[in-house]
């Protein structure tokens, strides 16, 4: 099983203002880099209690017939969703994974500032495609955290687009995210190429699905 981020961050690393706002992000969302065909791909999406929150407030639920796992140790209210596939699930990444691989979960996009940080900690991911959008914001809510140890990072491609858009795609180092896998009882790892936006900082406003 692949687990995915592909997420945008200012120049100086920030995902979002400190009070939630991504008004720094291209209005309309930019240009596309590769959103449809990365969850054209995806088999399940894992979001925090927060982005969820956060995208229910959207005009349209983003995630179409997609299934979605929100993760929160708290009861969380799904009944304001209308035409998602969407359910709850509590506990550490490794009990995460195992339970979205034994279900034949294949690849599975991580979002939200806070569930990327986890898994990376755990170490389940696999992938990482950040797109910089060209400003510095100063202060904000940081893609990454501490880490308990370092995370070496394969480069595979740099994209650059006329807005100024500059995406760039990694593979964790193999030999550290199949061990991790191993332990939760998790075979079959893919980390391949290809594409893949983020819903946790699209624009509540003239938001699109082609801006991560």
């Amino acid at each position: 099983m692949t687990a995915s981020v592909f997420i945008g961050t200012s120049v100086d690393g920030f995902i979002a203002r400190l009070n939630g706002d991504l008004d720094f992000l291209p209005e309309g969302g930019g240009e596309p880099h590769g959103y449809k065909e990365f969850i054209a791909s995806v088999d399940a999406i894992v979001i925090g209690r927060k982005t969820f929150e956060t995208v229910l407030a959207y005009p349209a639920w983003p995630y179409g017939d997609k299934r979605v796992v929100v993760l929160s140790s708290r009861p969380v209210d799904l009944s304001a969703v209308r035409g998602g596939v969407v359910e709850q699930m509590g506990g550490p990444p490794a009990e995460i994974v195992s339970q979205l691989a034994a279900r034949g979960i294949h690849h599975v996009y991580v979002d939200g500032g806070i569930t990327i940080q986890g898994f990376l900690r755990a170490g389940f991911i696999q992938r990482l495609i950040i797109t910089r959008v060209p400003v510095l914001i100063g202060d904000g809510v940081p893609l990454f955290g501490t880490l308990p140890r370092d995370i070496r990072l394969h480069h595979v491609a740099t994209r650059y687009y006329p807005s100024g858009l500059v995406q760039s795609e990694y593979l964790v180092a193999a030999k550290e995210s199949k061990l991790r896998l191993k332990r939760a009882g998790v075979t079959g790892v893919d980390v391949g190429a290809g594409g893949i936006d983020s819903t946790s900082n699209r624009r509540r406003r003239g938001k699109s699905p082609n801006l991560a």
